[in-house]
């Protein structure tokens, strides 16, 4: 794909629209031949100690360039690998050479800045280090293609290639305020636009494009939802609104009051939705239960932002309350977010007993037994 560039103002009503959801629905099915109740993943696998180690030995050059990709390769392999021992039907390739899920995207992309110590506080004893947009933001080369069809090679199921979204970007980001942020939204989506264009030319036939800032974005006042709802939802579509049919968008949103913005998450247009709700003990589901929502949605089943290891029976009671309010033909199972966090222990445990419960209500429900409420 060519150099991405400053949005133009020229961009069209079709630009920011896919085909009708029926057609890529039928579409997706014929190429991607999923099992019912499909079983993911939200994307990061545990980073440990070695990756980091890894990473900070090839920024200060005693790893040469091809040695630290020989390691990163070593631990997709790794994490590929074991995604198919424990039988999940959507992989990931792990995310082992991403420092951060904006600072990543900034370091590739023109019109960023990122620092050595600017550390701030995200939640708990969590640090990141905000990029700075300065400028027109544009894409000089692929950022993720090489290690997404490295890890499509390794494997027969589809694995997702993975991508921060525009609105999380720039919430994450100190954005430059010299242009509305929908336009720099805008310059973000068109580069991100090319990468899935990339993405897909390359083979992989399901992208994940993270939106976890959407609701965290969202004014206080009223007064300003509409206007902010109309460029992050725009952002997002135009991102996304470039692939076949055939190619099976995805989108994450981190704890948001689902009714709250349920018609923004409905104008992403996204095929699948993953959302975290175990915490709420899934009553994310009643909100979409009442509003009604035809896509495909993956309410978390268990919640990774504690070491703590759910067991197979609450599992599956929390899978059987989504598919009793949800038609099951749309309910995909994951955990509520990335696994970065977390060590691998706890991590293969609980996907363990994951995808036990999802064989549970499987033959449950293949076998005319109705969900329990």
């Amino acid at each position: 794909m060519a150099k991405s560039g400053p949005a133009p103002r020229s961009l069209t009503d079709a630009a920011y629209r896919r085909g009708a959801y029926a057609d890529r629905l039928v579409a997706q099915e014929t190429a991607l031949a999923l099992p019912f109740l499909p079983t993911t993943t939200i994307g990061s696998f545990p980073q440990t100690g070695e990756i980091r180690r890894a990473r900070a030995r090839f920024l200060k050059g005693v790893l040469t360039a091809d040695e630290y990709r020989d390691l990163m390769r070593a631990e997709i392999a790794r994490v590929v690998a074991l995604q198919e021992e424990l039988g999940l039907d959507v992989l990931v390739h792990g995310e082992p050479e991403r420092n951060d899920m904006v600072q990543y995207f900034a370091e590739n992309l023109d019109g960023f800045a990122v620092t050595e110590s600017g550390w701030v506080q995200s939640y708990g004893s969590r640090c990141t280090r905000p990029s700075i947009l300065w400028g027109d933001v544009s894409r000089p080369k692929p950022i993720t293609v090489e290690w997404s069809t490295y890890t499509q090679g390794l494997t027969a199921k589809p694995v997702k290639g993975m991508l921060t979204g525009p609105v999380t970007i720039l919430a994450w980001s100190f954005v430059r305020d010299d242009q509305p942020l929908g336009e720099t939204a805008r310059q973000v989506a068109l580069a991100l636009r090319d990468e899935i264009a990339d993405l897909e030319a390359a083979g992989i036939g399901i992208v994940q494009v993270d939106e976890p800032a959407l609701r965290e974005l969202l004014p206080l006042e009223k007064a300003g939802h509409a206007d902010y709802l109309d460029w992050s939802v725009g952002s997002f579509r135009l991102a996304t609104a470039g692939v076949r049919d055939a190619t099976q968008i995805h989108t994450h949103l981190c704890y948001s009051e689902f009714g709250v913005v349920l018609e923004a998450i409905r104008a992403l247009d996204a095929d699948v939705t993953s959302i975290e709700a175990a915490r709420s003990r899934m009553e994310v589901v009643s909100d979409i239960q009442t509003n009604g929502f035809d896509h495909g949605i993956g309410p978390g089943v268990y919640d990774i932002h504690s070491p703590r290891v759910p067991g197979v029976a609450e599992l599956t009671d929390l899978l059987d309350r989504a598919v009793a309010a949800i038609p099951a033909g749309q309910v995909w199972v994951n955990p509520d977010c990335g696994l970065k966090t977390r060590g691998y222990a706890e991590t293969v445990e609980s996907l363990t007993h994951m995808i036990e419960a999802t064989r549970i209500v499987r033959a449950r429900l293949a076998a005319g037994v109705p969900a329990r409420a």
